[in-house]
């Protein structure tokens, strides 16, 4: 059975994050850019890439490989386009994999970022993904409802998205951080991100502390 992930084309999915309503495109890159200049790292992955929204934000001086994780195949072709450049040049490598079914073939990363993510292939998915790519740091966003409104925000390209509930987990902080302390990390910083509609974004970062 198909992902709902590869049904829905990269222009709606852009076109509906950017609404001034919803401005979660916007916000990404802002967590992105700061993620990438976080922490003392050469290689970084990022889950769910798809089509390289933030990846303008590596510095080539600093990493020397950046994978970018997707199950669409599409997306990943936009993103190999938008960045030339870093592709022709080794530092990106774009891999599509269904993380929840092939997550052994995730190749190791000192950071592993992961945006929107965790909310579409659940806790133990990510965890079991994790512990393959087997980061020092893990940062992520995950999306936290203030009200009782809707996980998707309201936009002209709402219905494009409903196949999504089939998969959507509801994200909770402290779950996803027990997840993690499970196979040895140590969440070290929290930042929230405010949205409209009563929506937020917080990042949460862990360290892997040695423990298993």
């Amino acid at each position: 059975m198909s992902n709902p992930w590869e049904d829905i084309s990269l222009d709606t999915y852009e076109n509906h994050m950017k609404l001034d309503s919803v401005k979660q495109l916007q916000t990404l890159n802002k967590i992105m850019k700061a993620q990438f200049e976080a922490y003392p790292v050469k290689t970084a992955m990022v889950l769910g890439v798809a089509g390289g929204n933030g990846l303008e934000h590596v510095d080539p001086s600093k990493y020397e490989t950046v994978y970018g994780v997707d199950i669409n195949g599409e997306y990943l072709k936009a993103a190999t386009e938008r960045h030339k450049e870093l592709v022709d040049s080794g530092i990106f490598k774009f891999l599509k994999i269904d993380i929840i079914d092939e997550a052994g073939k995730l190749p190791h990363a000192e950071l592993l970022i992961a945006n929107l993510l965790i909310e579409y292939v659940g806790y133990e998915a990510f965890s079991k993904a994790v512990s393959v790519v087997n980061p020092r740091y893990v940062s992520c966003a995950i999306q936290i409802n203030e009200d009782d409104r809707d996980w998707v925000s309201d936009s002209p390209y709402i219905h494009a998205f409903d196949g999504l509930d089939e998969v959507h987990h509801q994200m909770e902080e402290k779950e996803l951080a027990s997840f993690l302390e499970r196979i040895g990390y140590s969440e070290i910083s929290r930042t929230k991100e405010p949205l409209p509609n009563g929506k937020a974004l917080v990042r949460l970062d862990f360290e892997k502390t040695g423990r298993k």
